[in-house]
């Protein structure tokens, strides 16, 4: 008669091998091979179950309580805020006309649009390192003065979906009273 084996992987955090698949023996961990006839003593499957239910408990917790409640800190060291998770939703649901703030870092200033009515461009970097271009209408408001690679910027506006990282326009007043307010801040100063 054959002796049959099960594989477990014991890896430090308590994570198994599930039984009839391979085990990543890359894996930091220790494999033993358990014989069906071999003697396991009563405390080693103790603390193997203790570790799978804690394994299961961990992961009941992470599911309940969502993300954690400190702010997320993206690549650029700064925090990122609920106007930037808003923002991450409107283009990952490739939103349109969807009235939102913010703030970030300007990354580029472009030349001004002169095609229809005339928008001062430029690309800000939101501390979630997605990047948006703002075109402000300088028929309707004032041009945003002395504006920098490296300044930071906050806005108001309408947000439209592109594969880059979304459009934000309607940075100033509605002369039609049809469309919220949208404004620009910079070095302290308001555009709209």
């Amino acid at each position: 008669m054959r002796k049959k084996r099960t594989t477990i992987l014991t890896l430090p955090t308590g994570v198994i091998a599930a039984p009839g698949r391979s085990p990543d023996y890359g894996a930091i961990g220790r494999i033993k091979l358990i014989s069906k006839h071999k003697h396991v003593k009563n405390s080693d499957t103790r603390q193997l179950s203790a570790r799978i239910l804690l394994f299961i408990l961990g992961l009941m917790c992470a599911a309940v309580s969502g993300c954690s409640p400190a702010p997320h800190v993206a690549p650029s060291g700064r925090a990122s805020s609920g106007s930037d998770e808003a923002l991450a939703r409107a283009f990952e649901q490739r939103a349109r006309n969807v009235q939102v703030e913010g703030q970030g870092v300007v990354q580029r200033v472009l030349s001004d649009d002169n095609d229809g009515s005339r928008h001062q461009r430029f690309l800000v970097e939101l501390a979630s390192s997605q990047t948006l271009l703002i075109a402000h209408n300088i028929d309707l408001a004032p041009r945003v003065d002395g504006l920098r690679e490296g300044d930071a910027v906050s806005f108001s506006g309408a947000y439209e979906w592109n594969p880059e990282g979304g459009v934000i326009h309607w940075t100033h007043r509605d002369p039609g009273k049809r469309h919220p307010p949208g404004w620009i801040k910079h070095n302290g100063k308001v555009y709209q």
